[in-house]
């Protein structure tokens, strides 16, 4: 049953990929002489699209429940905006475009470097059949395996965003958001983001995951870490709390004094990294479950910590996170 739906989504979606790259991507790409590319822009055509529902997602489905529930009134809708930016950027592909422009093709050089050599990718789904016979050639079974590899790689990686204060002068920008709201997530120094993606996707290609499957993982989790950054005062109770990352569950993570700092002495470290699935907090004992919603930010923010400026708007910030970064800022 499972199978059939993901099956007929996977079938919808590639029909839609199909006519958006027909009708618009590809007359477009021989228009401005890009021809030799229309390969990967059919590809592009699929990040387009992907990040074209996620939005349609957030503003009728999250966004409603903001209205439903906020957990604070939004005063500063102009940083708001700046994070509206971030989204567009990420979510519509454009920063996926300068990734295939820059990283991706030392990633193809590399593995077909290996492949030349007779050394291909480890292949998740194959290791896992004996062990899992039958289950193996279910759809949904290879999804959430992919998934939870990632995901657990993207919890020690949140966990050195947090730890390597070369890594946090970068990575603090994402908590310098005081009013943090469902287009938050994407609130990145481009060279934090960078560094990330680049592992995750080195990691989904040693996995041997498929472009198609990378594709969905990635989408659903960016879906997910929408809903976790909304302005809503939301749990999933005592069971499925600890099942999947709630808003209540990461905006603690945001809090001041208590998610990014160890036990609020200003020292790097903190609670709730999980992206997805609080089992890896719960594993290696970072988790809080208190049921409480205090103010997001950065200590060194208040005044009567120094109020220090991480930037208003999208450059600002990015110069700063740099200026952070060599002990200038």
């Amino acid at each position: 049953m499972i199978d059939r739906l993901l099956q007929g989504f996977t079938d919808a979606f590639a029909s839609a990929q199909q006519l958006l790259f027909e009708s618009v991507v590809q007359p477009l790409a021989f228009a401005l002489g890009l021809g030799n590319l229309v390969e990967d822009a059919y590809d592009a055509t699929g990040w387009l699209l992907v990040g074209a529902l996620q939005l349609v997602v957030m503003l009728l489905g999250f966004r409603a429940l903001e209205r439903w529930r906020p957990v604070e009134a939004v005063t500063d809708r102009a940083a708001v905006r700046v994070d509206v930016i971030y989204t567009v950027i990420h979510r519509l592909g454009l920063f996926r475009l300068a990734l295939f422009f820059s990283i991706d093709p030392l990633w193809d050089m590399l593995f077909g470097a290996l492949s030349y050599q007779g050394l291909s990718a480890w292949q998740l789904d194959a290791w896992l059949a004996p062990a899992w016979p039958g289950l193996t050639d279910t759809a949904w079974f290879a999804f959430l395996s992919y998934l939870l590899v990632l995901d657990f790689i993207d919890y020690w990686l949140h966990r050195a965003q947090h730890a390597a204060p070369p890594w946090w002068s970068l990575h603090a920008l994402h908590h310098s958001q005081r009013q943090m709201t469902l287009w938050s997530d994407n609130r990145n120094h481009l060279l934090d983001d960078l560094i990330r993606d680049s592992v995750l996707v080195l990691a989904a290609r040693l996995i041997g995951i498929a472009p198609g499957q990378f594709v969905a993982v990635v989408a659903c989790t960016q879906l997910l870490e929408s809903l976790s950054h909304a302005n809503v005062r939301l749990w999933f109770g005592p069971v499925f709390e600890r099942v999947l990352v709630s808003p209540r569950f990461h905006r603690l993570h945001h809090s001041i004094g208590l998610g990014h700092e160890s036990q609020g002495r200003g020292t790097l470290g903190g609670h709730n990294f999980a992206v997805l699935f609080p089992m890896w907090d719960v594993l290696f004992r970072t988790a809080n479950f208190e049921r409480r919603y205090d103010p997001t930010g950065i200590r060194d923010q208040l005044p009567q910590e120094g109020g220090r400026d991480y930037g208003r708007g999208f450059w600002a910030q990015q110069w700063r996170g740099l200026a952070r970064l060599v002990g200038r800022g």
